[in-house]
């Protein structure tokens, strides 16, 4: 089933969203404030966002460029900003789409069933570096000081969900749920020992690690 991730502050028309697109057999996911929608995105990564800039904790194009910095997924600014410098700047900043408020529910599902039918890019990951270690995301090859590295298929999914937001903090749940599934979210001795075998591989001091860091109690960090 298609995930949507809804991002509005005004209760009745989350509801009516909710329920419109339930109907409809989508999965729904809400959120009342920008904190919320980055954090339940990383958590459960959604096939299509729509955004109201209007946010009480932070403006919406914040939580625009930083789902952008992980996403690909279709966003649809939903918004009752009707300043054509606004519509810019939300497709500039990487909005699909942009309807203003008050709109037609069958206007909303249709632009959002165009954006979904969209293809996804198809644009190789870059070359990333890891102390002296040079990874290759497309070709699944990483290149050491010494010659080929060896990673379990385990080991480059892991290492594809931190090559993919470098610097940026990946929680631990989000890593156990994509890698394990669901039902795995609560082994955490699973990444103690996956990031162990990540270090001994390609940390220069797998016991001072430099650029694969553990945030203690909320998750991971890649650091080129």
């Amino acid at each position: 089933m298609t995930r949507v991730l809804v991002v509005d502050d005004e209760p009745r028309l989350l509801r009516t969203l909710r329920l419109g697109l339930l109907a409809r057999a989508y999965t729904v996911h809400t959120a009342e404030t920008a904190r919320q929608a980055l954090d339940l995105a990383a958590a459960d990564p959604p096939d299509a966002v729509l955004l109201d800039l209007g946010l009480p904790d932070r403006d919406g194009m914040d939580v625009l460029r930083g789902l952008r910095r992980h996403s690909a997924a279709p966003i649809i600014v939903v918004s009752g900003r009707t300043d054509p410098a606004e519509r810019i700047g939300a497709l500039d900043g990487g909005a699909d789409d942009y309807l203003t408020k008050p709109f037609l529910m069958d206007e909303l599902l249709a632009r959002l069933r165009a954006v979904l039918r969209r293809p996804a890019p198809e644009t190789p990951p870059p070359l990333a570096r890891i102390g002296a270690h040079v990874v290759d995301p497309a070709a699944t090859t990483v290149t050491g000081p010494h010659g080929p590295v060896r990673l379990t298929p385990t080991e480059w999914r892991i290492l594809a969900l931190m090559l993919a937001r470098p610097g940026s903090l990946v929680p631990g749940r989000h890593i156990l749920h994509t890698v394990w599934g669901p039902d795995h979210t609560h082994r955490t001795n699973y990444l103690r020992v996956h990031f162990a075998a990540l270090r001994r591989k390609l940390e220069p001091d797998p016991h001072r690690p430099r650029h694969l860091l553990t945030e203690p109690g909320l998750g991971y960090r890649y650091l080129p």
